[in-house]
């Protein structure tokens, strides 16, 4: 497929529809609601050593095969359960994954317990407010930095797993805690533009 708008997107996007439209649409903007930052962590976790394309083609699979990735509900998966997720072909059939998802749900419940929401905590790290990046080449673009240090560092003291500085790196340029678009990108501007809106 040609890119037949003509706008300026970052070089990783390339032309699948999938890609792009995830680029376009989700990558870089903030979020702020407890559940969906916890299944885009758990994703993360789970594209590791995979491609992030492989996990958006079967992100709704893993939204059907872990109750929408609810937590309350995950944190009760018994044997049996990861039994059927290991023979679900449309997920990533890894049983330590499968495990880490389970194993962070219930740590999940106890830091929502203790500071009243998932995403207080999560942004707590950038003390609210996204951190603006102005990259001009793909390698420019860190796989980590020190907010995603001391998140990996925070989270693994809290008992989660599959939550290297790496994947929080990941997990922060997609839930907009970082605004890690090209400066020539066209969402770099609109994302900025969303800050204003949000009173970021």
């Amino acid at each position: 497929m040609e890119n037949l708008d003509k706008k300026i997107r970052c070089p990783w996007a390339g032309n699948d529809p999938i890609y792009v439209g995830y680029h376009d649409k989700e990558w870089g903007v903030p979020v702020f609601d407890d559940k969906v930052l916890f299944e885009m962590l758990i994703l993360d976790g789970a594209q590791a050593g995979l491609s992030w394309m492989t996990i958006l083609k079967k992100r709704e699979n893993f939204r059907k095969a872990f109750d929408n990735f609810d937590p309350y509900k995950m944190a009760k998966y018994s044997e049996k359960k990861i039994g059927e997720l290991l023979s679900d072909v449309g997920i990533i059939r890894n049983r330590l994954k499968i495990e880490s998802a389970i194993n962070n749900a219930n740590k999940y419940l106890k830091i929502v317990e203790k500071h009243g929401s998932f995403s207080n905590f999560l942004w707590g790290f950038v003390d609210g407010r996204p951190i603006v990046n102005r990259w001009v080449d793909v390698k420019q673009i860190p796989t980590s930095n020190e907010v995603s240090d001391k998140m990996s560092k925070q989270l693994k003291l809290e008992g989660f797993t599959f939550v290297g500085t790496t994947i929080c790196y990941a997990f922060m340029q997609a839930a907009g805690f970082v605004n890690d678009h090209l400066v020539s990108c066209f969402r770099y501007e609109e994302i900025l533009n969303l800050y204003k809106t949000l009173n970021l």
